[in-house]
């Protein structure tokens, strides 16, 4: 058994829990790193989706799962961060490493201008207020044909750092890694987030919002910044993800992408930021599933393989309904459990992981 003793309040908001989480955290990393040498063009693409997706569950993660404001809109913030991008590098000839975080940012101020009206917004409420942007946004792409192209849509400029030309299709692990370096970025700004007196204060909120206010913690500078914050990492991704899919329009960036990125960050795991790379890997690893086993099963009785409408969105919903019967704290809750099973055996009890309540009483109608 290994029991882990605190000695001081440092201990609580230290990057790595101990020596352990540290080499665990680099041997993964190297891991990451070396994949382009591993693994074929096909394989490498599908990392590369993997962690654009990593990315954008984090922009939510920061937004639902530690601020507690939930969003089916985030959709329209991936449109936001991949458009921005493209007419910052077409239009105005900036080089990537000028677009790339000023398309962040642009996408951030577009979350902060949201955030104002839907301070007031709690819950299911919120939920409609951020889906039905997400379907305005569509119709804006649209509208605005001159700078985004409408319906045809626009071709992703090609990505040139220190004279050397990254395309996803030229030269696969060369974006891998600019995406791997992006994803490493985000997530050591999403962990010592967690550790200032600001992501302190996003838990509150979302644990307690009358809670938080008695402590003296300001609900509408608070959630603004959540809001701004998570915008501002999805529209990285989004840029990246425009890159990934070299061409894109209106119809990439619709409402069941954001139905799928509130699922992901719920199937991994809410409140943590392993979540968001286990519900991406999930994202990734599922469609490529369903093909194999299409392919297998009329290899198996022959024929061509048939392609089922919604299989892959019934799929995704089985999944969800298996984790919040199940497991409601998802695939990072489980490897958590597990963990603590095994440093706490023989002395572990079944009621050490009884679910407990997630709200007050007197929040419970809001």
């Amino acid at each position: 058994m290994r029991v882990q003793f605190k000695t001081g309040y440092d201990q609580d908001i230290r990057l790595f829990a101990d020596a352990r989480e540290a080499l665990r955290t680099a041997a993964l990393l190297a891991i990451a790193a070396a994949l382009p040498f591993l693994l074929d063009d096909f394989l490498i693409g599908e990392a590369t989706n993997v962690l654009i997706w990593a990315i954008a569950g984090m922009g939510l993660m920061v937004l639902t799962g530690h601020a507690g404001q939930p969003s089916l809109g985030h959709a329209a913030f991936l449109a936001s961060g991949c458009y921005a991008n493209a007419i910052l590098m077409g239009r105005f000839d900036l080089p990537f490493l000028v677009a790339f975080p000023l398309a962040g940012l642009l996408t951030g101020l577009v979350g902060v201008l949201v955030a104002i009206p839907a301070l007031r917004l709690h819950g299911i409420y919120l939920a409609i207020a951020t889906l039905a942007l997400s379907i305005l946004t569509e119709d804006i792409i649209v509208l605005a044909e001159p700078w985004t192209g409408g319906v045809v849509g626009m071709i992703a400029p090609t990505i040139s750092i220190a004279g050397v030309e990254v395309d996803r299709l030229a030269s696969p692990g060369l974006f891998y890694w600019l995406c791997l370096a992006v994803a490493v970025v985000v997530t050591l700004g999403y962990r010592n987030l967690l550790r200032a007196p600001l992501g302190r204060a996003f838990l509150a909120v979302r644990d307690s919002e009358i809670s938080a206010q008695a402590m003296g913690v300001s609900l509408a500078g608070t959630k603004t910044a959540a809001f701004g914050l998570s915008c501002m990492v999805t529209g990285w991704a989004g840029a990246l993800m425009g890159h990934f899919f070299y061409t894109f329009n209106h119809e990439v960036f619709t409402v069941v992408i954001s139905i799928q990125l509130l699922l992901m960050i719920v199937i991994g795991g809410l409140g943590s930021i392993q979540g968001a790379y286990y519900g991406a890997a999930v994202v990734g690893i599922i469609p490529q599933a369903i093909n194999v086993a299409r392919d297998g099963v009329a290899e198996a009785f022959g024929g061509g393989g048939v392609a089922i409408p919604g299989l892959e969105t019934g799929i995704f919903g089985l999944i969800l309904i298996g984790f919040i019967l199940f497991e409601p704290l998802g695939i990072h809750g489980r490897i958590a459990k597990w963990r603590l099973y095994f440093e706490l055996f023989p002395f572990c009890r079944r009621d050490m992981f009884r679910r407990q309540k997630s709200y007050l009483k007197t929040e419970r109608l809001r």
